[in-house]
């Protein structure tokens, strides 16, 4: 099932970030790998659809995350206002 978050954080250099789920609960990671358009860089704040996957040990992570268009609609009232 999709979920949706924010991007927390995104080292470039190590090729992975976290996502803050917007229902609560901890960051999860995600690497490079995980993103669906690997040639666009996330950025913090920005909205995205991820997946989340049982790793080893049972720590969960993001996965499949996909940049959703139109991240709010506060975000899109407030360009409308601006």
């Amino acid at each position: 099932m999709t979920q949706y978050g924010k991007i927390k954080s995104y080292d470039s250099n190590k090729g992975s970030g976290m996502i803050t789920p917007e229902k609560g609960g901890d960051a999860l990671p995600f690497g490079k790998t995980d993103l669906q358009q690997q040639a666009q860089e996330p950025k913090v704040d920005q909205r995205y659809g991820f997946e989340t996957k049982q790793a080893d040990g049972g720590n969960k992570s993001a996965v499949n995350l996909q940049h959703q268009q139109g991240d709010s609609q506060q975000e899109q009232s407030s360009k409308q206002q601006g």
